[in-house]
């Protein structure tokens, strides 16, 4: 092992692996290794020109002869920034501490008479390369001990009742519904960032945590120590980026529902919100709004005069929202101009094929510049010239037909080396250009995102998932570990995507459940695809705006007058809130809290905050304890310390202990603290 400074940061070169570790923000270090010359030049999340600090290096020499019996010293390099530091043995073998307590170790299994007091001949080490055949990336295995009693949250959404990902394994991929966003938060006070957007997977199990990525050039990754999960936020977006301003005049009811089939179906719904004296925010036009995938414009037969509606929309105070979608289909007038011109992404095997529903598609390559350009410029025109406020960028993975990530290529490389950002890369082919623009702040809604997707404007949803409680209920640990992965603008379709039967009373239940969660979340959104699919088409063509399926209404009217009630009350207590929920995104924008908290992120200090699951806090004022179960009307709710008031009764609670409330269809358990 040889070990040299340059600039602040320690390189060290070890069997032809080049290793730099540098400081990077407060109390941070980025780690980077390499079996190529160079390293690459990419930053991927770490985009925010941040103070890198000025560590400290110390290169020198340990006696290893209690380890091996061989007397004689071996070098050593150790840097320092602030509270965090890193120890580099003499066979590369990393060492992180936290105020001088250990808090990560890479794991290493080999005999050279290494520090392991454990096997040392099992010939594992800590950072496994392995040439890819016939391409300049290589597979990499990065492998820490595991650290018995540590909890870890994070990783973006995840379709799983966890919230704790202690003994997980969590694939490193974008699919519908899940997002890996790989930042971790450990109950040790560290924060880890795998800065690396390459297919793979994460394992944290109790013998040791394993990091995979399939195909890469480099190894990237960013650790940060603190004392609570709100610092170690704060550190982590003041290198990836922080959410910007939210507008006051989104934060109420959003509308929407598969689908608006027409221009009179989206005014009829908006004039009767005017009628019943209910202000919606913003109206969502979903889609096959359009000719085909990929046309990216209104279908003239039912959409004739699309400025006239949006013009009538913004005069009720309502703003527009309409669906882009990156397929393009073989029969779409933009097809062959952006194959010819190699804006779509490639297929390493057979067709020229990576997405099949309801058409033969191809989806943009959003890596591409030109790409971009050429997206940007059609929605423009055929959109945000005629007032459209903001795109909701569904299949934004992209939804692969097949998640064979080996078969697809974008022109930045290969999938499996790049895939997991392709949902920022998609975001920003309208953030970049609507941000230019004078029309306020940018907010786009996405089905998913990747590390630093927060400081483009991207609201997330969590997917088509379904109508059930089981559902329901893992959407809150999705929820929550967005949050922590530094996404506060988060989402869900209220009441579950996937209904089988409208009229079902357990499924109107669930509505009411879901819709008490929503209220108490950063965004309340009506959507979901309301069955049975009884409704006839419009026209019997196989493309355009009319032949494809519509749910059921979504409108809060729609599900009998007693759930119009309740969700009407709720309504209100959501306007109430408004000047409450606007502190809550200047200080996602401020530090990076989330708006969805963890028991834990208010109260870390108290060890039970830590191990629940089915309660949250609303920003630092409003415990809430959602109805996760079918016909249940009472809720066990644990209060930290403190004063606590229910907000149906008015009584106060004192804290440090779990109290029983009630909670009928027309209540969702919400203690203020006092």
């Amino acid at each position: 092992m040889r070990f040299e400074t340059e600039g602040g940061a320690l390189l060290c070169y070890h069997q032809g692996e080049k290793l730099r570790i540098e400081a990077w923000g407060k109390d941070s270090l980025r780690v980077r290794a390499t079996k190529r010359m160079q390293f690459s030049a990419n930053d991927w999340a770490l985009t925010e020109d941040v103070e890198k600090g000025s560590a400290q290096v110390i290169i020198d020499e340990v006696d290893y002869t209690e380890y091996d019996g061989s007397p004689g010293k071996r070098p050593r390099a150790t840097i320092w920034n602030g509270r965090m530091k890193a120890v580099v043995n003499f066979a590369g073998v990393i060492t992180f501490y936290k105020d001088e307590q250990v808090i990560l170790q890479e794991y290493y299994r080999q005999y050279d008479g290494t520090i392991s007091r454990r096997s040392r001949c099992l010939k594992v080490v800590n950072r496994e390369w392995k040439g890819i055949i016939g391409g300049g990336e290589y597979s990499l295995n990065l492998k820490f001990e595991s650290t018995d009693g540590e909890k870890i949250f994070g990783m973006g959404q995840y379709q799983q009742e966890y919230m704790d990902l202690k003994g997980c394994v969590l694939e490193l991929a974008q699919r519908n519904s899940q997002i890996s966003v790989p930042f971790a938060v450990s109950s040790l006070g560290y924060g880890f960032l795998w800065n690396n957007p390459a297919v793979g997977s994460v394992t944290f199990g109790k013998n040791y945590t394993e990091w995979v990525a399939r195909s890469t050039k480099d190894m990237d990754y960013w650790i940060t120590a603190a004392d609570t999960p709100k610092e170690i936020l704060e550190k982590y977006t003041a290198v990836t980026g922080r959410a910007g301003k939210f507008p006051r005049d989104l934060m109420g009811l959003w509308q929407c529902k598969l689908r608006y089939r027409t221009q009179d179906e989206v005014l009829t719904v908006a004039r009767q919100y005017q009628k019943e004296g209910i202000k919606i925010d913003q109206i969502v036009i979903d889609f096959f709004h359009w000719p085909y995938q990929g046309d990216w414009k209104f279908d003239p037969v039912y959409w004739p005069d699309p400025k006239a509606m949006v013009d009538e929309l913004h005069a009720m105070g309502i703003k527009v929202i309409v669906s882009v979608w990156p397929s393009v289909d073989r029969r779409s007038e933009n097809f062959y101009p952006m194959m010819e011109k190699g804006l779509l992404i490639q297929t390493e095997r057979g067709a020229a094929q990576t997405y099949d529903y309801q058409g033969d598609c191809v989806e943009i390559d959003a890596f591409n510049p030109e790409t971009r350009k050429y997206v940007w410029e059609v929605c423009k025109k055929n959109y945000y010239d005629y007032g459209i406020d903001a795109f909701w960028l569904d299949n934004s993975e992209p939804d692969f037909g097949v998640y064979d990530f080996d078969q697809y290529r974008y022109c930045d490389g290969p999938a499996l080396e790049i895939s997991n950002m392709y949902p920022q890369m998609y975001s920003r082919v309208f953030y970049d250009e609507m941000s230019k623009q004078d029309r306020g702040p940018v907010v786009n809604l996405l089905r998913c995102a990747w590390a630093g997707s927060q400081k483009y404007g991207n609201v997330v949803w969590s997917g088509d998932v379904p109508s059930t409680f089981e559902a329901f209920g893992d959407q809150l640990q999705c929820g929550l570990n967005m949050g922590l992965a530094g996404i506060p603008w988060w989402t869900t379709d209220v009441g579950g995507f996937m209904t089988d039967d409208v009229e079902d009373p357990d499924f109107r239940q669930l509505l009411i459940r879901w819709y008490q969660f929503a209220v108490y979340s950063p965004v309340l959104r009506m959507h979901g695809d309301r069955g049975p699919y009884n409704i006839p088409p419009l026209d019997d063509r196989n493309w355009g705006g009319g032949y494809l399926k519509t749910g059921h209404a979504n409108e809060l009217w729609s599900y009998g007058e007693e759930n119009y009630e309740i969700m009407k009350k709720y309504y209100q207590i959501r306007m109430e809130l408004l000047d409450y929920i606007e502190t809550l995104y200047e200080e996602a924008s401020k530090n990076g809290s989330p708006l969805l908290r963890t028991m834990f992120y208010e109260f870390p200090e108290d060890e039970k905050c830590w191990e629940i699951q089915d309660q949250y806090m609303f920003g630092g004022k409003y415990l809430v304890a959602p109805v996760l179960h079918l016909n249940e009307f009472v809720r066990e709710v644990y209060l930290p310390a403190g004063k606590w008031q229910l907000t149906s009764t008015g009584e106060i609670f004192e804290g440090n202990q779990t109290v029983k409330v009630d909670a009928p269809i027309t209540y969702m358990p919400v203690f203020e603290k006092r």
